[in-house]
């Protein structure tokens, strides 16, 4: 059965379909050099397992499995794992509460009128002013 093995280059085999997957990476690994720990084969989206052969992977004649290297690297220790994850760094402010704002305009007029002139209370004496802390 032959068919065609997609890396760097396309190559082609001509092998039978019981020969196991980790025979053809042998295979490969004797022309082309690259090493068999490093091998990927997938063929139609999934990874070829070393100890199933091409038939039971269904790979068929004039089929194409791609070779692909396993690239170093790993789980990452440290600040880098987060990187990008804002929310868990930020720390959460509880919302303050709202002064109460000064009056303007019509509101304030309406205020000053009740102070100065309403709500008088005539004492004998002196007259204090509005911030006097006098008894």
């Amino acid at each position: 059965m032959q068919f065609f093995i997609h890396g760097d280059s396309i190559t082609t085999h001509d092998l039978s379909p019981s020969v196991k997957i980790s025979d053809l990476k042998e295979l490969i690994s004797f022309r082309s050099g690259v090493p068999v720990e490093s091998q990927v084969l997938t063929f139609s989206g999934h990874c070829l397992d070393d100890e199933k052969t091409l038939s039971e992977c269904n790979v068929d004649a004039l089929s194409t499995v791609h070779l692909g290297v396993k690239i170093l690297g790993g789980k990452v220790h440290g600040s880098l794992a987060r990187a990008g994850k804002v929310k868990g760094q930020t720390p959460k402010v509880d919302k303050q509460e709202k002064k109460k704002k000064a009056l303007t305009g019509r509101a304030k007029r309406r205020h000053q009128y009740s102070q100065r002139f309403v709500n008088v209370v005539l004492i004998p004496g002196r007259r204090r002013g509005p911030n006097s802390n006098a008894a």
